[in-house]
C-alpha cells in the first residue's frame, strides 16, 4: 500500500495528471490479460510478468506498476 501523502505529491511524468492507487479487481483484469497476451507496454513488447498493484493515471488511459 503506497501512503497517502506519497500518492498525493506523485504525478505522471509526461502529463503531470494525478495518479491513485488501482483497484483490485482492475490490477486482476490486468494479469489476466497479461496471461492471455494482451498487454503490451508502451514500446510495444509483450507484458509477461503480473503484477502486484500499480498506479493509474486520471485519465485511465496508462498504469505504471508496482512490484
Amino acid at each position: 500500500m503506497i501512503d497517502k501523502e506519497l500518492l498525493n505529491i506523485l504525478c505522471c511524468p509526461e502529463t503531470k495528471q494525478n495518479l491513485a492507487a488501482a483497484e483490485d479487481a482492475v490490477i486482476k483484469n490486468i494479469n489476466s490479460a497479461i496471461k492471455a497476451g494482451k498487454i503490451t507496454n508502451r514500446s510495444g513488447a509483450a507484458v509477461k510478468e503480473p503484477i502486484d498493484g500499480g498506479l493509474l493515471r486520471e485519465d485511465g488511459k496508462y498504469l505504471y506498476p508496482v512490484r
